[in-house]
């Protein structure tokens, strides 16, 4: 696929199938294979009564009547795109009912569909009756799905067998296909049906499934359109049970979201979020964020100070959000009435706690005969915060009398006297909201590390990835979506996800989404698309309430081409517009246009600050250097920001490794390649030249091995150049000259840390933590901020049902490097009146 425009994507020449159980395949199959069973189908199968007339069947299948020219261009997609789908031309009339089987059939009833031998019978809406040229009698089936027949495949085996999925594909077929009638229900996605109830129908169906961008969507009432098939509206007239699930009720559209940032990194999927959430006029806010690496949550912390953030496994995260919901059912439901231990007070502690907790070894007054007060309760946390053996819920505790570095984690059983402090600290938590409980999040998007799906690990567990305890974090993102029940889901993963057993570790997470009644859409972004000079393709899972707008796509803003591309099974989830698809996109970014305007700097710079030196050179570094008060478009205050870059520095190379960067050539390409001493021979492999032995002052060869051993002598990669008009690949978590071409242009060091959060999208004024490497890794860990702004603000606007049907919508002109101020401003003056 290179050179092909990212932008824009193929129109595939077959449909493609969700499994080869689809309906799509084998009905088509049994078409053909009885196309010649004339007299079969009309001794056990004819239509009744007289046809319908002319000028009406034209008026309601119109496709029928035209030629190839009239239906490419009728735009009628739902009946004419599925390329599988050729659609029998030589009508000669159609009919409102048949007889099959001595049942009778009308238009919009549901029906069994002979499958393949051996295997169950398809499903189908009927939605035509007609007879061709030759006498033969078809019907036209618009097919349910069953949730193995979908994507999910094997992963659909959990789902109730009763569940269906209506579908959007549709084909013609011999009439004698049709088996036996079938009673269906819609039952809205929100609703459950109680075990009892379940014998007043064969199937129900509560969402559309679509191929597209592997669409899991709910179906409203106006859509349903089938005569025999019961509604919701019927379900208690047949003394069906209904049981709503536990979502929080459909909220009216609030200006300000609350968000959960899983396995936050240093912060650029909620970042992107909550800038794109602004443009859109909603306030989505970080109000906690869950990470396992430190140096990222201090990050996460300094730039997002208000948010609650915890640096805690997210197995242990779900075990506290799970105890935090019954302390807070406990005493908050109960303020009123706050229990004591007796009449005596946190001054008389026994030394029965004392022997529970853990003593500080900083405090040398304390002894075994010592009694302490509890002064009060800082912290909440499940583990075993003390590395004695004792997982479970703890508190710390702030001792009277001692300062917070004598704190100590005591286990919750440690404090059975202490009730009112405990009551103390569960209101004051709750009042404040230090932990989410079910209802309080709107929003909650994660990276599942991904460990064990990267095509970089070796090591990787190919057949059942699930079973690698490195991938089981997908699980735990879905037991606390679960539990919290958000309206909205965003999960993100490496396009490896696709390619590992089949899809087995994605096919799992819709299939959880689905199961618990969201809504879900799958989709591949290229961040080069969205308005960054670097490639990087992602996968994106879109999870939503039944009840709520599923969140679309946004199409790309910059004409990018693809170097490596989607999977083939998944090429129809490339977020990208069809060949046939007006658009007008941006030229695509370069290097040069986001850091050219960068002061030089050597690879000895230790700077955390430094000036800027000179204004910005393009629209993208305008954009980046802008301070937090236009991004957000909030109030600067009456102190004036000092314009700071921060973290331009690189990691420092080796004597060695400096002095073979000091000789690569600072030209378009430059590789070690360049370097003295080497023989580049036709089959374009690169060897030592046997009459030279160039050495560094250490004694080491100036090309080492490894770069010449690199893909077997084949790589341009080791200690290459960057170039100016380049858009560059994926950023790794480290500037390895190595493996990587990630040398600047012109100065001779690998990409500064700014350099890569600039790659990354990430703005100025956003600073990181930790050491020179961790910061490197934040950077290249996280998801770039320009994807994920885009995606805000099409969550946004589905918030508040401002988009259209189907799975993608374009994004504003000039999106990607206006600043939210400068946006709202534009839309101000366009809607003003003259």
């Amino acid at each position: 696929m290179s050179n092909d425009p990212m932008s824009h994507r193929r129109s595939p020449r077959f449909c493609v199938t969700p499994s080869q159980n689809s309906p799509t395949k084998l009905t088509n199959s049994n078409s053909a294979t009885n196309k010649s069973s004339k007299s079969r189908s009309s001794n056990a199968s004819f239509f009744i009564g007289d046809p319908i007339p002319d000028d009406e069947a034209r008026l309601r299948w119109p496709y029928r009547y035209q030629n190839k020219r009239q239906r490419k261009n009728c735009g009628n997609s739902a009946t004419v795109d599925d390329d599988e789908d050729e659609l029998v031309l030589d009508v000669r009339c159609h009919y409102s009912q048949a007889a099959v089987l001595k049942g009778v059939f009308e238009l919009g009833d549901c029906a069994y569909v002979k499958g393949e031998k051996g295997k169950k019978n398809f499903v189908g809406k009927i939605i035509e009756f007609f007879k061709t040229m030759d006498d033969e009698d078809y019907f036209r089936v618009q097919w349910f799905y069953r949730a193995e027949d979908t994507v999910l495949g094997d992963e659909g085996k959990p789902h109730d067998e009763k569940r269906l999925f209506l579908s959007d594909v549709m084909n013609d077929n011999l009439l004698d296909c049709i088996v036996s009638k079938v009673k269906i229900i819609h039952v809205p996605a929100s609703v459950d049906l109680k075990p009892k109830s379940l014998s007043g129908f064969d199937f129900y169906y509560d969402m559309k499934y679509f191929v597209d961008y592997t669409t899991f969507s709910a179906v409203v009432d106006d859509e349903v359109g089938l005569s025999s098939c019961d509604s919701m509206n019927k379900i208690q007239e047949d003394g069906l049970q209904p049981n709503f699930w536990n979502f929080s009720s459909p909220k009216p559209h609030k200006s300000e979201l609350a968000l959960l940032d899983m396995y936050s990194g240093c912060g650029g999927m909620s970042t992107g979020l909550c800038l794109g959430a602004k443009l859109a006029g909603i306030d989505l806010v970080t109000r906690w964020a869950l990470d396992i690496n430190k140096s990222a949550c201090e990050s996460l912390r300094l730039n997002h100070p208000k948010a609650q953030i915890r640096n805690e496994p997210a197995e242990d995260f779900l075990h506290l959000l799970k105890e935090w919901d019954k302390l807070c059912k406990q005493y908050v439901g109960d303020a009123g009435n706050k229990t004591r231990s007796s009449s005596r007070t946190q001054k008389q502690l026994n030394s029965k706690l004392q022997s529970q907790r853990s003593v500080n070894s900083k405090s040398k007054k304390r002894s075994s005969s010592d009694e302490f007060e509890v002064a009060n309760l800082v912290d909440i946390c499940y583990g075993d915060p003390n590395e004695s053996g004792d997982h479970g819920l703890h508190f710390q505790v702030r001792w009277a009398g001692y300062g917070p570095s004598e704190d100590t984690w005591e286990p919750i059983v440690a404090l059975s006297n202490c009730q009112e402090r405990v009551q103390d600290f569960v209101l004051k938590g709750s009042k404040v909201g230090i932990l989410p409980r079910p209802g309080d999040v709107d929003v909650i998007c994660g990276g599942p590390p991904c460990q064990g799906i990267s095509g970089y690990n070796r090591f990787r567990n190919v057949d059942n990835p699930l079973d690698d305890e490195r991938n089981r974090q997908i699980v735990v993102f879905m037991d606390i979506v679960e539990f919290l029940r958000p309206t909205y889901v965003l999960m993100e993963n490496v396009c490896d996800i696709l390619r590992l057993a089949n899809a087995q570790l994605v096919k799992y997470a819709i299939s959880r989404l689905v199961l618990l009644k969201y809504q879900a859409s799958l989709g591949i972004m290229a961040a080069g698309c969205y308005g960054l000079p670097q490639f990087r393709l992602r996968v994106f899972l879109w999870g939503a309430h039944p009840n709520e707008r599923l969140p679309q796509f946004p199409l790309p803003t910059h004409d990018v081409v693809l170097r490596y591309g989607a999977p083939s099974k998944f090429e129809r989830n490339v977020v990208a517009y069809d060949e046939n698809q007006s658009r007008s996109l941006e030229k695509a970014l370069v290097l040069e246009d986001a850091i050219s305007d960068l002061p030089p700097v050597t690879n000895y710079e230790a700077r955390v600050e430094m000036s800027y030196r000179k204004p910005p050179e393009t629209e993208f570094q305008k954009y980046i250097r802008a301070d937090e008060c236009d991004m957000l478009n909030t109030s600067r205050g009456t102190a004036q920001k000092r314009r700071v870059l921060y973290d331009h520095r690189p990691e420092q190379l080796s004597e060695d490794d400096y002095l073979r960067v000091s000789k690569i050539p600072h030209k378009k390409g430059a590789n070690f390649r360049d370097l003295p001493g080497l023989i580049i021979g036709k089959d374009n492999v690169v060897r030592r030249d046997p009459a030279s032995d160039i050495r560094l002052p250490s004694g080491k060869q100036l090309v080492p091995d490894y770069a010449i051993n690199f893909t077997d002598g084949k790589s341009l990669r080791p200690f290459g150049r960057l170039w100016w008009d380049e858009t560059v690949p994926t950023l790794l978590t480290r500037p390895d000259t190595h493996c990587q071409a990630i040398l600047h242009p012109n100065q001779d060091r690998v990409l500064t840390i700014r350099e890569f959060a600039r790659l990354q999208g990430f703005p100025d004024y956003y600073r990181f933590c930790g050491s020179v490497k961790e910061r490197y890794c934040q950077v290249g860990n996280a998801v770039a901020v320009p994807v994920s702004r885009a995606l805000g603000y099409a969550m946004a606007m589905a918030a508040q049902k401002l988009t259209g049907k189907g799975p993608l919508m374009t994004l504003p002109p000039k999106f990607s490097h206006t600043t939210t101020a400068e946006f709202l401003r534009s839309s101000s003056e366009k809607n003003s009146p003259l």
